[in-house]
């Protein structure tokens, strides 16, 4: 057995409290928006929801469970047929509570209870997460160009006279060393030799 909710009914029974809602639904189904009482507002919005989930099933079996809280055919044919495919691709939340002040005379907070009826429209994905999971990715760098290539990417050219100056020196360091020249040195030794025989007058072996 569901647990009553606490404090006094809206009618005088239970049985007084199904009808008064009962017929509330059958209003705001017939009429799309009804004025009422907010106590009253917030009791019918669940049984109103819960009928509109019937009508959105559309079988023969959901149909004989409204009938069974709504008696008027009119209504009930009207919930299936109209109001059951506008709010088919909403997952819920059915009816809109407004409040619209207080009633003259006993100060009762007052509503409106509505139907929402309009189309759905998807949320644009504006999160940061999904921002970055549809970026680009970084592109590679790109090669240098030839402006962009730096003294010390290019080859060091020597001059002939430089050339002459780093032999001389090797040439030093060998005679200081005394270690005999190596297979690459030797043409080079053997020519510097030559010449300064041709200098002297000495003729070659």
């Amino acid at each position: 057995m569901p647990q009553p909710t606490k404090g006094p009914r809206l009618g005088g029974g239970p049985a007084h409290e199904r009808l008064l809602l009962a017929n509330l639904a059958a209003a705001l189904f017939t009429h799309k928006s009804i004025q009422t009482t907010e106590t009253k507002a917030k009791r019918l919005r669940p049984l109103a929801e819960r009928l509109i989930t019937f009508a959105k099933r559309g079988d023969l079996h959901a149909r004989r469970r409204v009938m069974g809280i709504i008696s008027d055919k009119t209504v009930v044919h009207e919930l299936f047929t109209e109001i059951a495919p506008l709010v088919a691709e909403r997952p819920g939340g059915y009816t809109r509570i407004i409040k619209t002040g207080y009633r003259k005379g006993d100060n009762a907070p007052m509503a409106v209870i509505e139907l929402v009826l309009e189309p759905m429209t998807k949320k644009p994905a504006s999160s940061t997460k999904s921002a970055a999971r549809n970026a680009a990715p970084a592109s590679t760098p790109a090669a240098p160009t030839e402006e962009e290539t730096t003294v010390e990417d290019q080859p060091v050219e020597e001059t002939p006279a430089e050339e002459e100056a780093i032999e001389a020196n090797e040439a030093e360091v060998v005679a200081e060393s005394g270690e005999e020249p190596t297979a690459e040195e030797e043409p080079a030794a053997v020519a510097a030799q030559d010449e300064a025989t041709e200098e002297n007058g000495v003729p070659k072996e």
